[in-house]
């Protein structure tokens, strides 16, 4: 019989990190491997750097519930300033977080204060720190990638899918379904392929980004005794 996985997700970030898109891309993931997924997002001002978040429930089972994530089992936090200036619409940012979680950091640098620390330590929690963005620049070529190399940790992590599940959503997401040339001129049909090579570029990109992220998390025991594992890009 199949291990059953449940886990309740927040993501947090600003706005022009692809906090949104994450959650849509994992809600399909999770329904390309069988599996089931509720998501919301949830944001004030559509702008770059405003505070933004998503909640995901993920389960092997059918979810239920709907609406934002109270008690997550996973936080993933996309810009240091979530953790530091209160750039979040939950603070402190590890609020309702439930013993044994997860929590993934894109950051190069230790972020958490004394007390952070003494909290996660006594939640038994495991905290993953490393610069997605620097990696999606080094991979991509774009720190528009960062939400791919967060989102492929995640999974990497918790085994909900695999690369297979993720390139079909990730291809969804940035190709739709299919590509269908004009029936009009030359030049047309020339521009729409231009176009569609362009994004076929663009998810070889950040597949490349998930790869790597995946193959990272392996590298990875979130069931050890060591609160931050620090990775380098």
């Amino acid at each position: 019989m199949a291990e059953k996985k449940r886990y309740n997700i927040r993501i947090s970030g600003l706005g022009g990190q692809g906090v949104v898109t994450t959650a849509h891309i994992l809600g399909s993931c999770l329904d390309n491997a069988g599996n089931y997924a509720s998501l919301v997002p949830f944001f004030g001002s559509e702008k770059r750097m405003a505070p933004v978040e998503a909640y995901v429930r993920a389960s092997t089972e059918p979810i239920y519930e709907v609406g934002e994530v109270i008690y997550p089992d996973i936080i993933m936090i996309y810009h240091s300033q979530v953790v530091t200036h209160g750039k979040s619409y939950t603070m402190p940012f590890y609020t309702g977080l439930k013993p044994n979680a997860l929590i993934i950091i894109n950051t190069d640098f230790d972020v958490l204060t004394e007390d952070d620390t003494k909290v996660l330590e006594d939640l038994n929690a495991t905290v993953v720190q490393f610069d997605a963005t620097k990696l999606a620049m080094k991979i991509a070529g774009t720190e528009l990638a960062t939400n791919m190399a967060m989102m492929g940790m995640v999974l990497g992590l918790t085994k909900l899918v695999n690369t297979a599940h993720i390139e079909a959503a990730v291809r969804e997401r940035f190709l739709g379904n299919s590509f269908v040339a004009s029936g009009g001129t030359a030049a047309l049909d020339s521009a729409i392929e231009k176009k569609f090579k362009k994004k076929e570029q663009l998810l070889e990109a950040n597949m490349n980004v998930i790869n790597e992220t995946f193959k990272m998390a392996d590298t990875i025991d979130i069931t050890g005794s060591e609160l931050i594992v620090r990775l380098k890009v």
